[in-house]
């Protein structure tokens, strides 16, 4: 017959168990760092909106007036490019792939716009953003030649027709079948204003989405052409209007960089535009704009960062105008902060 054991020996156990488990002490696990406990006093309160406010306005104001140093010229010309006798069959006419769709128009840009300025395409009730277009792409198949039969994504814009093969597009989907292909050139006192469009889309945008060994093919060849057309001996990653064009915007109207000139343009200055007309925005009712525009340190002309900064630091004056009455007018007096648990016990939070 065994014995039982004592209940020393379970006591014994028990306690080694115990302070087996028992984590190693450190004042960062048993939380007895020290902590920095703020007493947001009247005065305190008031210096930190005042300070606020002194800081916000005048960047506010800076702002403000970088974005009214930037000259702009915008021009809508999807009416104006309309001949007489075909306003009332616009879809008809973009159409027609035997129209003559050229444009000359003239623009006096009035202030002077020292270079680089910047060429824009504006669309308007142009939605970008609709869920079924933005995930109308492949992204492995843009970046990696291997992954060119990746098209799962792409209906309708996947594969040619059967009569044509039925072989995979590169690149495939809505977006890039959709690719603005209107075009613009620019000239003034009988010389040609250069449009450079290198460097005009996201250096990360070229090196991390689009490979340099991804190709067009069987690009635009179906029996329904969308936009632009790509040249099949440049690589994805060179193409710069369609990288530029591949990131949707997330609002209706939004402008699109279309390249740069890199030469001032004087104040009265007439700038002769030939435009050729090609991109279908009128089957919708969108609406098209080219914008010549220089920037500032805060980019583009855009007043909403200004008024955004005045708006605040004018609220935090207000606050600290009105806690300061409300100091003076009906003080109130404070209790003793050295009575506070964490004052009589440093480090110990309770």
């Amino acid at each position: 017959m065994s014995a039982e054991p004592s209940s020393t020996s379970v006591a014994v156990a028990d306690g080694q168990s115990k302070s087996a488990k028992k984590p190693k002490y450190s004042r960062f696990s048993q939380q007895e760092l020290h902590a920095w406990q703020p007493i947001l006093t009247p005065s305190w309160a008031i210096s930190i909106f005042t300070v606020i406010g002194l800081i916000f306005i005048p960047v506010g104001l800076a702002s403000m007036f970088a974005s009214d140093s930037v000259v702009e010229v915008p021009f809508r010309y999807d009416e104006e490019c309309l001949p007489p006798d075909r306003k009332n069959d616009a879809v008809a006419y973009i159409k027609d792939d035997t129209a003559n769709k050229t444009c000359n128009k003239k623009l006096t840009v009035k202030s002077k716009m020292k270079a680089p300025v910047y060429v824009y395409y504006q669309l308007d009730n142009f939605y970008q953003n609709h869920r079924r277009y933005v995930k109308s792409r492949d992204d492995k198949q843009l970046r990696s030649k291997a992954s060119e039969n990746d098209v799962g994504s792409c209906s309708p814009e996947d594969y040619t027709p059967n009569d044509m093969g039925h072989k995979p597009i590169v690149p495939c989907g809505l977006i890039a079948w959709s690719m603005f292909n209107d075009t613009y050139k620019l000239s003034s006192n009988n010389k040609d204003l250069v449009i450079n469009k290198k460097d005009i889309a996201w250096k990360s945008d070229q090196d991390g989405k689009f490979g340099s060994d991804v190709y067009p093919k069987n690009f635009q060849v179906g029996g329904l052409i969308g936009g632009a057309r790509l040249n099949e001996s440049i690589p994805l990653s060179e193409q710069e209007d369609l990288i530029v064009w591949m990131r949707t915007a997330a609002l209706p109207t939004f402008r699109k960089l279309y390249g740069k000139i890199e030469t001032d343009i004087e104040d009265n200055e007439e700038v002769m535009l030939v435009i050729q007309n090609n991109y279908n925005t009128y089957e919708f009712g969108a609406r098209k704009s080219i914008v010549l525009s220089t920037t500032a340190w805060v980019g583009g002309r855009n007043h909403f960062l200004g008024l955004a900064y005045i708006l605040i630091g004018g609220i935090s004056l207000l606050l600290a105008v009105g806690f300061l009455l409300l100091y003076v007018m009906q003080p109130r007096p404070l209790g003793d902060p050295s009575f506070l648990s964490w004052n009589r016990n440093p480090g110990i939070l309770r």
